[in-house]
């Protein structure tokens, strides 16, 4: 994959498709390629160029010693985007991804043209702070926690209970998780970094298109937290999506997928 540096960090991308360029934000301890099964494809047969990279801390890009924050993040985007050369470009972020694109486009307009927003918050509350701390100390520990155990508590914060039912996707996903386990400074950092305090005030800034997607089950980003923060977007639309989890984009991929395109080709 080709790098950029971009805030004193080599960060590695992608570019698909032909189109109007998209930019997809992923979540914390995820590679790029997380969106490549299902929205990549989509939005690309849709007419959209999708660029993806892999935040600061996850390979192939550089881990730099942590702590990082959230404005880290956002620097390193609007950099990268930049760098492409394709500002204003459309953005779309999901979780610790949709934290820095809301920030991304409050504090550097000129790069964003339209915004969607999924499964994020705007603020802090004493148990996601203790649960991204928590997840962070383990990733850390590595082998001190027992990947077996590692691999479920990821699932069950990423999955809802219908969609681990399915016994082919949960074996799936275990298996990925053992031979792939989250471990290492640069994702526990990561995850550190949405200890944000309350940044819901500055949201009141930003100007362009903007839609939030929810995920009914979603104990990271619980739906209430993503209409404040839709609440706080002027003319921003809010959608909840039913029967899914954190990681609701793998699981309705067809109805986020549709959200999108349709949001997306309203803003250019």
């Amino acid at each position: 994959m080709p790098t950029a540096t971009v805030n004193g960090v080599r960060v590695s991308y992608r570019v698909q498709g032909e189109g109007d360029p998209l930019l997809l934000i992923g979540p914390a301890a995820s590679p790029a390629a997380v969106w490549d099964r299902h929205q990549v494809p989509d939005l690309v047969r849709a007419g959209f160029q999708v660029i993806t990279f892999d935040l600061r801390g996850s390979a192939p890009s550089d881990a730099p010693p942590g702590p990082y924050a959230l404005d880290d993040f956002v620097t390193d985007t609007a950099e990268l985007i930049r760098w492409l050369d394709i500002a204003p470009c459309l953005v779309a972020g999901v979780s610790i991804g949709a934290m820095i694109a809301q920030e991304l486009a409050r504090e550097h307009p000129g790069l964003v043209g339209g915004l969607a927003l999924l499964a994020t918050r705007g603020r802090s509350d004493v148990f996601r702070d203790a649960l991204a701390r928590g997840c962070a100390d383990a990733m850390r520990a590595g082998d001190a926690v027992p990947v077996g155990f590692s691999s479920v508590a990821t699932i069950s914060q990423l999955f809802a209970p219908e969609t681990l039912a399915d016994d082919k996707f949960a074996e799936d996903w275990l298996t990925t998780l053992s031979l792939f386990p989250q471990r290492g400074e640069g994702l526990a950092a990561q995850y550190e970094a949405t200890v944000t305090g309350d940044r819901l005030p500055g949201l009141r800034d930003i100007r362009c298109p903007s839609l939030v997607l929810a995920f009914a089950h979603d104990i990271v980003m619980p739906p209430a937290m993503g209409r404040a923060v839709a609440n706080a977007i002027p003319g921003c639309r809010f959608e909840l999506i039913e029967q899914c989890e954190h990681f609701g984009f793998l699981e309705r991929p067809e109805e986020v997928n549709r959200m999108l395109v349709d949001f997306f080709r309203t803003a250019v």
